[in-house]
């Protein structure tokens, strides 16, 4: 029986009966090691490839010729990386990237001292895979817009991280000599602060400028209600320094104007990051698909579009990615001890789109929020919660990218009533909760204008 599995992936045993040589590369910096066994006359040899774009093109041509062309699986301790983009045009080349855990793990079987050399590795590599291939996935490439998808929004992330450093250092200094501004700059990751920050590092420097000066700023960076704008000009005139020690405010402010001079650029950069993923992901043909999402986004859509990608092969059941992005959990069991605990070796990248997601998916879809609260009430933490509700929504997920169709919430309400789901109606409980809170705030409003209103006799 022949079975495909895609990570983008293909395991069949035909497949593997047709590779001549298997080659084990244990990649570094300046040179790696590689580790070849030669299926036909079972010959094995050892040697090293200098980390060069020559060397590699050049090696890739002798095993073309010295092989004939046939099948060469290529065995590396990476799913990317310069190594990995030099092999992967290769028609001839079947690429198996092995999780660096799983090379330790076998090692361990047969090194129990702990020690480790790269040309041992290298030979470790094409054995575990050469001797087990039905227990791991080659590697098949994603078309060019669907990984370069993946790249940006993995940046992307990236980027933000920095960012979020940086704000986090900056809230810090401000809190010592200046706390006011982090009201009146605004989110510390916008241009506004950044301007703000650069052009009034100081207390005195603020009060310094003239009212129509603060004005005309707030209104150059956006549309502050007239109401807001005066009393914040009201707040500063009134204001009083946290500390008149000015050796403190020297330093503080400049390590605030530092900190603002490494934050503007990647704030550009996130929004460069930003066009060029909306570019991409409104050229792709799955772009509708994963639009369709509860509470998705122009963020989480990509970053759901490139975790599935748009290989239909890549994943057979929804329990695949469950369990590769660490959203199912783990379980043990020995002797007559059961425990079930998180998973840890997982994609880290991959957990944090379904886990930010989901949590999104809680404010804006019903039956989320209804299924979040119902395992609080439960007993679940606040994570573990969002880890569960992760594994429903993998579940629509993949059946919507599998179909290629839209996810359509009432159609998926009324398969839950129709099994007669307890969440179905803690649903409606929401719901009804929800028209409750709006008819309320409708009716605040209106009292809050009547008294502005003047009927005539």
């Amino acid at each position: 029986m022949t079975t495909t599995i895609k990570d983008g992936t293909s395991n069949t045993s035909e497949a593997n009966e047709q590779i001549a040589v298997w080659v084990g590369l244990d990649w570094a910096d300046k040179e790696h090691s590689v580790s070849v066994y030669e299926v036909g006359t079972g010959r094995s040899d050892r040697y090293t490839l200098k980390h060069t774009a020559e060397a590699l093109q050049e090696w890739l041509s002798r095993l073309r010729t010295q092989y004939q062309g046939s099948k060469v699986a290529v065995v590396l301790e990476q799913s990317r990386g310069p190594v990995l983009y030099a092999l992967m045009s290769c028609e001839f080349v079947v690429l198996y990237p092995v999780n660096p855990q799983s090379l330790a793990n076998y090692r361990k079987t047969f090194q129990t001292s702990g020690s480790k050399n790269d040309p041992g590795d290298a030979e470790l590599l094409q054995e575990m895979v050469r001797k087990h291939p039905d227990r791991f996935r080659a590697w098949v490439a994603e078309d060019a817009d669907t990984r370069s998808l993946q790249l940006l929004v993995e940046g992307r992330r990236k980027l933000v991280n920095q960012t979020t450093r940086l704000t986090n250092r900056l809230t810090s200094h401000l809190k010592n000599y200046y706390p006011q501004a982090l009201e009146w700059a605004g989110e510390l990751n916008t241009r506004q602060a950044c301007d703000f920050l650069m052009r009034w590092p100081t207390l005195q420097s603020l009060r310094q400028a003239r009212p129509a000066t603060l004005k005309k700023f707030y209104l150059s960076h956006g549309r502050p209600r007239t109401a807001t704008l005066n009393e914040r000009l009201k707040q500063i005139s009134q204001a009083v320094a946290l500390t008149d020690d000015r050796a403190v405010v020297l330093a503080g402010s400049m390590m605030v104007k530092a900190l603002v001079a490494q934050i503007q650029p990647l704030i550009i950069a996130v929004e460069k990051y930003d066009d060029e993923i909306h570019r991409l992901f409104q050229l792709h043909p799955d772009r509708e698909v994963f639009e369709s999402f509860t509470g998705a986004g122009p963020v989480l859509a990509p970053r759901l579009l490139a975790a599935m990608g748009a290989d239909r092969d890549r994943w057979q059941s929804a329990a695949e990615i469950q369990q590769l992005s660490g959203v199912a959990p783990v379980t043990e069991q020995s002797g007559r001890q059961h425990w079930v605990h998180r998973r840890w070796a997982c994609p880290k990248f991959l957990l944090q789109t379904f886990h930010e997601f989901a949590k999104q998916t809680i404010v804006w879809c019903d039956w989320a929020k209804a299924y979040y609260e119902q395992q609080r009430e439960r007993g679940a933490g606040h994570h573990a919660a969002v880890r569960s509700l992760a594994f429903k929504w993998i579940r629509i997920v993949f059946r919507c990218w599998k179909d290629r169709v839209a996810y359509d919430e009432n159609l998926y309400l009324r398969g839950l009533e129709r099994r007669g789901s307890k969440l179905a109606a803690r649903t409606q409980l929401v719901r009804q909760a929800k028209e409750l809170r709006r008819r309320q705030r409708s009716a605040q409003s209106v009292e809050n204008l009547l008294p502005n209103l003047h009927i005539g006799a």
